[in-house]
């Protein structure tokens, strides 16, 4: 995993606009972060595969290499968490950026407050995720194996593929067993922000989830929404 840089987190920016570029890296400058910015895809991703970054911040309509495809080959061996900022906002390109690997995905136009609020709480999340924590004990009859240090969950010996964010989610559910988690508590719990009713951040980590436990063949138990209330981790064939 890429080391956390406590006192001055690693940014790397991926941003051809250049008043929007220069923004940034001027902006989170003044907060405290090393920010490391270039504007194209191709020399971002060699730079994400030579240096350590705490998070990389990058646009989707980039020239030569956009930042799907960026996505696509750094989370081949690295697993730095990545937000993706773009003008395309319909649900289906959030989507995908997920499925790619994304942690965090930002429409434009953003203010600064926003995306700073968005990284500090992606910092929290893997800080929380490199705390030494008992393993839960799970049901005897449950075969999915969760492991905290690599945050991924196994099926046998095949890997799930969750995104930090999507373990630390899985796993909350997975601790809380039948309860009820509302969408507010998840959000302040895992995504470390406040739920607000246009964000659909959360729900396209559990679609995330659900498929990628199908992928693997995993039906002992689901993610089910219970309408109103929030989800839950519960026996595939029990109502709630």
């Amino acid at each position: 995993m890429t080391p956390i840089s406590i006192n001055h987190p690693r940014i790397l920016s991926i941003e051809d606009d250049l008043v929007l570029g220069a923004y940034v890296h001027e902006h989170l400058g003044r907060s405290g972060f090393q920010v490391t910015w270039c504007q194209n895809g191709q020399e971002g991703l060699d730079i994400a595969r030579q240096q350590a970054f705490d998070v990389v911040l990058m646009d989707i309509l980039l020239p030569g290499l956009d930042g799907l495809a960026v996505l696509t080959q750094l989370r081949q061996s690295h697993s730095t968490p990545v937000v993706l900022m773009s003008a395309l906002g319909a649900e289906a390109d959030r989507i995908s950026g997920f499925r790619l690997g994304a942690d965090d995905y930002l429409p434009k136009p953003f203010s600064m407050a926003e995306l700073r609020v968005r990284i500090e709480a992606i910092l929290r999340r893997v800080a929380l995720d490199r705390r030494p924590v008992p393993a839960p004990i799970a049901p005897a009859t449950d075969s999915l194996r969760f492991d905290d240090e690599r945050c991924e969950v196994f099926l046998s010996e095949h890997a799930a593929g969750l995104t930090r964010s999507e373990y630390r989610l899985l796993d909350t559910l997975n601790r809380n067993g039948d309860e009820v988690l509302s969408k507010a508590f998840l959000y302040q719990q895992v995504l470390q922000r406040g739920y607000a009713p246009h964000d659909r951040s959360l729900d396209m980590h559990i679609s995330q989830i659900r498929r990628k436990l199908k992928a693997i063949g995993y039906t002992e138990r689901e993610v089910r929404t219970v309408w109103g209330k929030g989800y839950v981790l519960s026996a595939a064939d029990e109502m709630v």
